[in-house]
Formats: structure tokens, C-alpha cells, sequence
């Protein structure tokens, strides 16, 4: 007796379930799109900032004004790792047919790539946030600075974490049978 290599009704209802993430990942674009709003808003800040002065240390003001630019610039790039990363990943191929936009790390992103990705975006997002808040020491309690630094820390060893993980998983006999 062969087995047929059509799913059974189930399954494939399992197996279809995948395109309910579709509204979560459009849901994502328009949060991108509050991003870049954000984006300009801050920038519209900085220019006026800069253009009328007044402020009695106005390099300060134009590093914190540039690092939320620049914050707001990694958390856009982590969506859009999110989004595209993950449509590909657990929804469906993004077929691109060699278009030359085509970001390198889409060829060979999975689940684990993706995660290891998170976690130095989010790394890089909370390195911004403590700069921010060291240029800011004098203004900011003692007890803020250490729990932001204990944070900074916990995330940037959960991402050497899951880079090792990662590591030994691709190095792995299973994984290797799987990637071929």
C-alpha cells in the first residue's frame, strides 16, 4: 500500500493555517510606516533645533536628537527583518527571480539565522538607549543607569547565546542532512 503525497484534510488545514500570520506581518508594514513618521517628525525637530538655536548646549541636543534618529532607523530594520524574514520563513517563498534589491541574508534565512539576526538588532537598539542614557548621567538616577546596563548586558548574552546555539546546531549531522 502507498501512502499518497497529498496531504489528508487535516494536515493540510494545518499546513494552510500559515496564512493567518499574513494580516500580523501587514500589521507590521503599518507600524513601519509610524516609523518613517517618527522618523521625520524627530528630523523636522533636530532641523528646527539647530536653525533656532537657544539651547545653551546645543552638541548634547544634536547626539541625543541623532541617536533617536538613528534608534528609530534600527527598530525600522529590525521590522523589515521581521517581516520579510519571517513571511519567508514561515508563510511563504518570496520569490524575487534575482531582482538586484534582493537583500543577501533572504537566500539563507531560516528560523535560527532569524533569531540570531533579532537578537543583534535588538543588541544594537538597546546600545543606542544605554549611549543615550550615559550622555544623559547627569539627569538620570544611579539605580536607572545599573538596571539599563544589567538589561544591555542580558541581551547581549542571550544573543551570543542563540549565536551558539545556532552555531552547534548548523554544525550538527541533522542539520547538515537538512540543508542539503
Amino acid at each position: 500500500m502507498s501512502m499518497s503525497r497529498r496531504p489528508n484534510g487535516l494536515g493540510y488545514l494545518m499546513f494552510a493555517s500559515r496564512w493567518l500570520q499574513v494580516p500580523l506581518y501587514l500589521g507590521l508594514i503599518v507600524a513601519q510606516g509610524v516609523y518613517v513618521w517618527q522618523f521625520m517628525v524627530e528630523l523636522w525637530h533636530l532641523i528646527e533645533g539647530v536653525l533656532h538655536g537657544g539651547e545653551s548646549d546645543i552638541e548634547v541636543t544634536v547626539m541625543l536628537s541623532v541617536l533617536g534618529l538613528i534608534d528609530v532607523v534600527m527598530i525600522s530594520n529590525l521590522l523589515i527583518m521581521v517581516i520579510v524574514g519571517g513571511y519567508e520563513t514561515f508563510v511563504s517563498r518570496i520569490n524575487l527571480n534575482e531582482h538586484p534589491d534582493e537583500p543577501e541574508w533572504l537566500s539563507h534565512v531560516n528560523a535560527n539565522v532569524l533569531k540570531v539576526k533579532l537578537a543583534t538588532a535588538i543588541v544594537g537598539i538597546s546600545s543606542v538607549h544605554l549611549l543615550q542614557t550615559f550622555i544623559k548621567a547627569q539627569t538620570i538616577e544611579d539605580s536607572k543607569m545599573m538596571w539599563q546596563t544589567i538589561i544591555h548586558l542580558a541581551f547581549v548574552l542571550s544573543a551570543i547565546g542563540l549565536a551558539l546555539i545556532d552555531r552547534l546546531l548548523s554544525s550538527s549531522p541533522a542539520e547538515r542532512v537538512h540543508s542539503s
